[in-house]
């Protein structure tokens, strides 16, 4: 029998010290209260890691403030015409227009929404731009990661994308290669087509299948314009992929080309809804699952670029039971101290998740598994569609990279 590869306990530690970007009141990105994308994610995730140690006076995390950001910031990536209308769909949501995304289903209007989508990019922007200049070592803003944006549309949720934006600031402070890893159940789709032809840029995603889900893209054969061939990778997993398949795919892909571009920094996409229990998707990776990811990415954050680290969130819909847990993992990992998966949850986090919404709230930060995968070095097995998946991603993108297809 193939070994199993273990997931490693703790990451390395972090001497420059870390950041989480953020202001309470970026909790103002809200589509509306029927919307899935609610607010309240964010304020019980920065309430459960702060009751938890991890951010707050005494964490492990220093808050940063976040600014707004400017439009020219935005318009480095955004089209002025995007601006215009989302300035104008803001103050009188009757005049949204539907040409650009604003008014559908997914992208509802509300008053205010331009401040409210230059506010998450603001962050994610000073998030890279703490860790660019030295100031810390990894940066976080979990309410970023909106990887859907165009840059003449809103799409999925996403009013602006602050990962491009803040990845073109650091193109022009000076990095000259940039890593996007992106773990979202989705495919990031936006952040992908604004770097395709830019070779400078290298975007990996792994992604429930654009066969089954939103935005229907994201497949091996997607990867890079004629100018930047190999620099778009993606790993397109079935649906029921769990844990042990989807870390298998992770470490098949992953490492070997984050170490062949050796970037200046990396920078992370983590949205939740991989997890079995968000109700857009059909993943089945548990919040033990999701935290080995984490703890990889840092690992190779320290191997690959001296710890250069910048960590978004991104989706996740359920947003009491898997949305808190998962980044308190992911920001304790960012701090360098990762919290004790079977510690329960703080008696005072429940008791606000009981009054405020009339939810039984999680007894316990982990959902008690331990997660394994099997090396895809120890062989593919043709016959499931998982590593099928893995070998068409390797089959495409590898030998660009120089890298070897089978690697067993």
């Amino acid at each position: 029998m193939p070994m199993e590869s273990a997931v490693p306990a703790a990451p390395v530690t972090c001497p420059g010290g870390s950041v989480v970007v953020f202001d309470p009141s970026m909790t103002g990105y809200d589509f509306g209260p029927t919307h899935p994308m609610a607010p309240v994610r964010v304020d019980l995730t920065m309430r459960l890691a702060t009751d938890l140690g991890v951010t707050g006076p005494g964490g492990v995390l220093r808050e940063v403030p976040a600014p707004i950001a400017t439009d020219d910031e935005l318009a480095t990536v955004h089209s002025g015409a995007l601006l215009e209308a989302v300035m104008t769909a803001g103050r009188d949501p009757r005049r949204a227009d539907y040409s650009f995304g604003l008014g559908s289903e997914d992208n509802p209007v509300f008053v205010g929404m331009h401040d409210a989508g230059a506010h998450v990019v603001g962050a994610t922007v000073e998030a890279m731009r703490q860790v660019w200049t030295g100031r810390a070592t990894h940066a976080a803003n979990v309410a970023g990661g909106l990887h859907h944006a165009m840059p003449g549309r809103v799409s999925g949720f996403c009013i602006y994308n602050d990962i491009a934006v803040g990845i073109k600031w650091l193109l022009d402070n000076g990095a000259e290669r940039v890593a996007y890893v992106d773990v979202d159940v989705h495919h990031g789709d936006g952040v992908e087509r604004i770097f395709w032809d830019d070779p400078r840029v290298l975007t990996i995603s792994l992604h429930e299948t654009g066969q089954m889900l939103f935005p229907g893209t994201g497949f091996p054969q997607d990867l890079g314009g004629p100018d930047a061939r190999g620099s778009a990778v993606n790993v397109a997993l079935p649906p029921g992929t769990s844990d042990a398949g989807w870390l298998r795919a992770f470490h098949a892909v992953v490492p070997e080309l984050l170490r062949e571009f050796e970037p200046d920094i990396l920078v992370t996409q983590h949205g939740c809804d991989t997890h079995l229990e968000d109700p857009l998707a059909h993943l089945m990776l548990t919040v033990d699952g999701q935290r080995a990811s984490y703890l990889a990415l840092h690992e190779l954050a320290h191997e690959v670029c001296d710890g250069k680290w910048v960590a978004t969130g991104g989706g996740g819909y359920a947003v009491v039971d898997v949305v808190p847990r998962a980044w308190s993992h992911l920001l304790a990992i960012v701090g360098g101290a990762p919290l004790d998966p079977d510690q329960p949850t703080p008696e005072d986090w429940r008791e606000h998740v009981q009054i405020a919404l009339g939810r039984t709230a999680p007894f316990r930060l982990t959902d008690g598994r331990s997660p394994a995968y099997r090396d895809w070095r120890d062989g593919y097995d043709p016959n499931t569609w998982l590593d099928r998946a893995i070998h068409a991603t390797r089959e495409a993108a590898f030998p660009l990279h120089g890298l070897n297809v089978h690697g067993y």
